[in-house]
């Protein structure tokens, strides 16, 4: 007995070992491409928002903070129409950055963002998997690891260091907490996910709908505590944060690209482009609003399936945002792969594979085929459209396989055995 036990202990060394030379092999190799390739954009402005908070004690909402961000990004103060690169999360993201933003180094610090990252990317991938229940064969695993972190939505998010990634781990892992039962865990993890409010609003408010319709209010409480902590933690620092915050947030459309569908359409259509997009934000509330209704009090595999709707749909419905924050896409797209091999069996997996060859081909074409090259490359608007406008139309042509009674009384068996 004693002789198994020191073997299965020499086994964990061994992947032990495995692991840490990997994670820094990774990490020389992100160190490298980021000497090579400067940016990171996304996570320079939050490094060095936190240190001008944590090391000078400067408010990461102002003024000086910004120029210090453009210099660093630029060389020098941002132009009229150039992104002005200004801190806009609640403060209480600093908890997220303050171990990266203790290393003097931005290069560094990046590489060591990248890795984290990645990682994140890997956890997404697997998460999905549990939640949809897909059992993909062993040899698929490779491909479907290397679509999860090189796909476009994924690898830009990525190389600019969003903490999207982040957000959508949170997501997942709350969705998974849920069906686990464990509905504290899951308001904690979407109190972390607040720091991105603008992305997970909707999604958030979906939940609470969900969750209070089960009587399971113990994930609303657990949120708000939560949020309440983590904001009075961050007015320890700087009182007047949340103000201070709101005037970013304010701002925020006026030195971004177009964030909404209604701007995007106002550029290529001048005179009926905003009222477009006000119909077309307004049908997808309703839309929500009916399937919303319908999941009042519904098994987890409806909640699933309407969750991801709302991820989906929230991109259109008129709140600022932008395609790099499409990754929350990634679960839906997983359970529509998930559902066409539950319901075809092996006959799905070509189908599976050409949205996986036309979904990864297609977006990275269409980005580098209307690409606007200036201080670094700039995504077109046309972005904003192909992937939301797909999954609306793949989701309802499996929403019937996806919710079917008989499908929860398996998904409820299954959750008993677990």
């Amino acid at each position: 007995m004693n002789e198994v036990r020191n073997l299965f202990s020499r086994i964990w060394y061994i992947w032990l070992i495995l692991f840490l030379v990997l994670l820094v092999g990774v990490t020389w190799g992100n160190y490298y491409y980021a000497l090579q390739n400067p940016g990171g954009n996304d996570f320079l402005v939050h490094w060095v928002g936190t240190r001008s908070l944590l090391i000078d004690g400067v408010s990461p909402y102002s003024d000086e903070v910004a120029i210090r961000i453009q210099t660093l990004a630029y060389g020098r103060p941002a132009r009229t129409g150039e992104h002005e690169l200004r801190v806009a999360y609640p403060l209480y993201s600093a908890i997220i950055f303050l171990p990266y933003a203790l290393i003097g180094d931005f290069t560094l610090a990046r590489a060591l963002w990248m890795t984290t990252l990645e990682f994140f990317l890997v956890l997404i991938a697997f998460l999905n998997l549990r939640l949809t229940r897909w059992k993909l064969n062993a040899w698929m695993i490779p491909f479907y690891l290397f679509y999860s972190i090189f796909w476009y939505y994924s690898l830009r998010a990525l190389i600019n260091g969003n903490a999207i990634i982040l957000v959508t781990l949170l997501i997942s892992g709350a969705f998974a907490a849920l069906r686990a039962g464990r509905d504290e865990l899951a308001g904690i993890l979407l109190a972390f996910a607040t720091i991105k409010p603008h992305v997970v609003v909707v999604i958030l408010l979906f939940i609470l709908v969900w969750t209070l319709s089960q009587g399971r209010w113990r994930t609303t409480l657990w949120l708000l505590i939560t949020v309440g902590l983590l904001s009075a933690s961050a007015a320890l620092f700087l009182p007047d944060w949340p103000l201070q915050n709101l005037r970013e947030v304010l701002r925020y459309s006026s030195y971004n690209p177009p964030g909404t569908p209604g701007a995007v359409f106002a550029i290529w259509l001048p005179a009926t482009g905003r009222t477009l997009g006000w119909l077309l934000s307004g049908l997808l509330i309703l839309l929500l609003f009916v399937e919303w209704r319908y999941t009042w009090n519904k098994e987890f595999r409806w909640f699933l399936w309407t969750g991801s709707l709302t991820l989906v749909a929230s991109q259109w419905i008129g709140i600022q945002t932008d395609p790099g924050n499409f990754i929350v896409l990634f679960l839906p797209m997983v359970l529509t792969w998930a559902v066409f091999e539950e319901h075809w069996g092996r006959r799905g997996r070509p189908v599976i594979w050409l949205v996986m060859v036309i979904t990864f081909a297609g977006l990275w074409a269409l980005f580098l085929r209307t690409v606007n090259y200036a201080e670094q490359p700039l995504q077109n608007p046309i972005m904003f459209f192909p992937l939301p406008l797909f999954l609306l139309v793949v989701l309802y042509w499996v929403r019937w396989w996806a919710i079917r009674p008989v499908r929860l009384l398996i998904d409820d068996l299954r959750d008993y055995e677990e």
